[in-house]
């Protein structure tokens, strides 16, 4: 089971529009949802700290505070930082649209063979190089 914590920061402002009483707190998350819930009650979490708004939402994590964050770390929590956790929810969003892993080498743009574009930009994409091909074969101007 790998359980990830990101590093504890300041929701203040947050916090006050949203009249929470935790200014601090981090995002405990997992491999899997499973995992996640099984780590969570460990913790001593209540299921609907939860935070998950559609069955297509790759961002699933619980906001814990940083006593909490320091029981998850001593049960066996692996500390990353906020990039780690962007990276893992990137990787999700590609699982559940089907992309695949040889997608998530290099960027997301028609210059990479291993990333779907939308059909949109398949053809923006299309005429660009056209557009291209076409410059190339003209005679310079001076």
């Amino acid at each position: 089971m790998t359980v990830y914590v990101d590093e504890i920061r300041d929701w203040t402002l947050i916090a006050k529009a949203r009249g929470l009483r935790h200014t601090h707190w981090c995002h405990l998350t997992a491999d899997t949802e499973e995992e996640l819930h099984e780590f969570a009650a460990r913790l001593g979490l209540r299921r609907s700290w939860f935070q998950k708004k559609s069955d297509r939402d790759y961002r699933w994590h619980y906001d814990i505070v940083p006593t909490k964050r320091a029981h998850a770390v001593r049960l066996g929590a692996q500390e990353v930082d906020r990039r780690f956790i962007g990276q893992l929810m990137m990787r999700r969003q590609q699982e559940r649209d089907g992309i695949g892993e040889a997608a998530a080498v290099g960027p997301r743009c028609g210059n990479n063979p291993n990333y779907r574009l939308s059909p949109g930009d398949q053809n923006a994409v299309d005429e660009f190089k056209a557009y291209l091909k076409q410059r190339a074969t003209e005679e310079p101007t001076r």
